[in-house]
């Protein structure tokens, strides 16, 4: 191929991937999206287990892209949120801590227009969606296949493939995960460290009903999350040391579930786990930067983050709206989307917030993820004047939902 095919290369198709290649199509650019899985693999139920807590201002964007429809029947409000800072091997023990926060939508429902406090959704149903709709958008869907190179040149970008094949545009986005190729083209550099920690996940289903309650304990090994789900389902979010999460991840049936009844206990009756289990590393990967000439990124290839407080695809589809944003505007305004001036705009709106979210998550995992008395005593006072001071309560529920600072038009619930 030769001249600019596109307006814009799109590598990795992920959710925030995914997510954004929508909303720049439906803004009026011409988009194509490479992937090395064709998406009857990344459909599958063994591909990936997890279930996301999107906030209420995500799904106001997945609304506003056209996705609310089919997403609604297998999204369960998250109404109430209890977290609990643990010292005993079971989560469930009594007596319970007397530590603890507990968060109501009920407490903000006059200025958020009755929305839950959050979203839990199926990585799996939303991947649906979105495939989908990006064909009937006009995307150009290039899998299996992934980019090799990125030249960078006067006016465009020249991406290889690694199949020989080359296609050109003014922009290209890397939104292929924590290995980023078009990142390492960029000269981005990265900074972070590892946890020494799993995720261990799965979904279980509940003798009786959750009451839409979400439950995080802070245990000293880690966080241990029981998130519910539609159909009388929670999904389940384990850390454990990578060992431990190994091993739990290979161990027997039985032994699993005997594991599950030492954490759960009566707390929540019976219970089954329903599919495979999954194990994922836990670290913090943040980009030094979001951009570069002719290139910029977004998701997990700019920031990756520990999933305690569930927000990581929530930065990433913010990174895709902020973005999306600022590249419509630049088309209508007739400038460069790929320009240096063009770009900066992006950078500027997302690179603060995900310092800060990003540092933030790495001290609440270090403040909660130790059993050291001072540090112990310190969080739990902390915790009970947060739950016992309504407004600063209220503050925290709303940082949560995503409704705070200057937010893109589509977490507003405006197309673009």
């Amino acid at each position: 191929m030769s001249g600019s095919d596109y307006d814009i290369i799109i590598a990795g198709a992920g959710l925030a991937g995914a997510a954004f290649a929508l909303a720049a199509a439906q803004g009026g650019l011409k988009v194509a999206v490479v992937d090395p899985q064709p998406f009857e693999t990344q459909l599958a139920p063994n591909f990936d287990g997890r279930s996301t807590a999107i906030a209420y201002s995500t799904f106001r964007m997945l609304d506003a892209l056209g996705l609310g429809e089919s997403l609604r029947p297998h999204a369960c409000r998250m109404d109430h949120i209890l977290v609990t800072d643990g010292q005993r091997p079971s989560a469930s023990s009594r007596p319970p801590s007397p530590a603890f926060i507990r968060f109501d939508a009920d407490e903000i429902g006059d200025r958020n227009g009755g929305e839950p406090l959050g979203y839990m959704l199926e990585n799996r149903r939303i991947r649906q969606a979105l495939a989908e709709a990006l064909p009937k958008a006009g995307v150009e869907m290039i899998i299996p296949a992934s980019v090799k190179k990125v030249d960078v040149q006067p006016g465009h970008a020249r991406v290889t493939l690694n199949d020989g094949r080359t296609l050109e545009a003014p922009l290209v986005v890397g939104a292929e995960g924590r290995g980023s190729t078009v990142r390492r083209e960029a000269g981005i550099q990265t900074l972070g460290w590892t946890y020494k920690q799993s995720g261990v996940v799965c979904t279980v289903k509940l003798g009786k009903d959750h009451g839409n309650v979400a439950h995080e304990y802070f245990l000293p090994d880690g966080p241990f999350a029981i998130l519910p789900l539609t159909e009388q389902r929670v999904s389940l979010v384990w850390t454990e040391s990578t060992r431990r999460a190994e091993a739990l991840k290979v161990c027997s049936d039985e032994a699993f579930h005997a594991h599950l009844f030492r954490r759960f206990g009566e707390f929540l009756d019976s219970l089954e786990v329903v599919g495979p289990r999954f194990v994922y590393p836990l670290s913090l990967q943040l980009a030094e930067n979001l951009i570069a000439p002719r290139i910029a990124i977004m998701g997990d290839a700019a920031h990756g983050v520990h999933p305690v407080a569930g927000q990581g695809l929530n930065m990433g589809l913010k990174d895709a709206a902020a973005l999306a944003e600022v590249l419509t505007e630049a088309l209508r305004l007739g400038e460069d989307i790929g320009s240096e001036l063009v770009l900066e705009r992006y950078a500027r709106w997302r690179r603060f917030d995900t310092a800060v979210l990003s540092a933030g998550f790495d001290a609440f995992v270090r403040l909660f993820s130790n059993d050291i008395p001072p540090v112990r005593f310190a969080r739990d006072t902390g915790m009970a004047i947060v739950n016992r001071i309504g407004p600063l309560r209220r503050a925290f529920m709303h940082e949560a939902g995503g409704a705070t600072g200057d937010l893109p038009r589509l977490l507003r619930g405006e197309a673009l």
